[in-house]
């Protein structure tokens, strides 16, 4: 299926939202984010946790760098300083959720430790953003976008910390504890996401 440029149906939106979770997943297609999945993903609780964080920012951020980029930079031939920019307003949004995050589940801030500010340089949040103007979107298709995004990385991490709490890391060969079991499920994962490639193109 084939979507036309600026095509904002609700259809489209929604095959906007899926391919970008599924068919084009950032974790498991591209491997963006791969630092914070490593060290997050070893409890579902914190990879929900950082998961929910990641799919507020991708979204904000995606509408954002939009908005900016097309009425900000481009009219005034600034859009060299794209990476500056896109940086400066994720980090922006990344401190906003560490804030609210600290107020209001301590616990969870706690928990995620140094991983919660690594969202700024989180290379999938700037991965999405990117790659949203390689795409003929309009503002509602861009920010569907951010969201399938950050919903397909948040499905990745959780299901990763599913599969590390059942296994006891402590039966396996040393050179497999930790990160070394975690690229395996990684690698394992991207094999079954393959298997979408090509269904939706948008």
């Amino acid at each position: 299926m084939e979507l036309t440029p600026h095509a904002t149906t609700i259809g489209s939106l929604i095959l906007i939202f899926a391919s970008a979770a599924f068919t084009d997943n950032i974790l498991l297609s591209r491997f963006l984010g791969m630092c914070s999945c490593l060290g997050v993903s070893k409890k579902v609780d914190t990879s929900l946790g950082l998961g929910l964080a990641v799919v507020f920012v991708t979204t904000c951020t995606a509408g954002l760098n939009y908005l900016t980029y097309y009425y900000v930079l481009v009219p005034f031939n600034l859009t060299y300083l794209m990476l500056v920019t896109f940086i400066a307003i994720i980090a922006a949004f990344t401190q906003l959720t560490e804030m609210v995050m600290e107020k209001y589940s301590s616990k969870l801030y706690y928990a995620l430790g140094i991983f919660l500010p690594l969202i700024a340089v989180n290379c999938a949040i700037l991965g999405i953003s990117i790659f949203m103007l390689v795409k003929p979107y309009s503002f509602l298709e861009a920010l569907m976008y951010g969201a399938g995004g950050g919903f397909g990385w948040f499905v990745a991490i959780v299901l990763i910390g599913g599969i590390r709490e059942k296994i006891n890391e402590k039966n396996l060969p040393p050179g497999l504890e930790g990160p070394g079991i975690t690229l395996i499920i990684l690698g394992i994962m991207s094999l079954a996401f393959i298997g979408f490639s090509g269904m939706i193109k948008i």
